[in-house]
């Protein structure tokens, strides 16, 4: 029969063990995780990749980019604007535009 005190002690251990597992896998974040924001290539900002965007997404190209995902085939057209989109999108989101 396990005494009381010892199952305290144990469970006590166990719940700094994880605290500190998660301490650590914390400071790894910064290290291994998010690189953060990467700098626009040179003629962007987020303004104008932001307008490009709205101006695709005007012109109807979300179906397109989804489609196109869904292994679809597009005209030559259809696959520039899906192409350009999805650079564009990845250049906002890289630079944290969104944030």
């Amino acid at each position: 029969m396990v005494r009381r005190p010892t199952v305290i002690i144990v469970g006590r251990t166990a719940l700094l063990g994880l605290v500190i597992a998660l301490a650590g896998c914390a400071s790894d974040a910064g290290t291994y995780g998010d690189p953060g924001a990467r700098a626009m290539p040179a003629g962007y900002s987020c303004q104008s990749v932001r307008t490009e965007l709205n101006r695709l997404d005007a012109k109807g190209t979300q179906p397109k980019v989804e489609a196109a995902g869904r292994g679809q085939k597009l005209s030559a057209q259809a696959q520039a604007d899906v192409d350009r989109y999805n650079h564009l999108l990845n250049v906002y989101l890289g630079a944290r535009c969104h944030a």
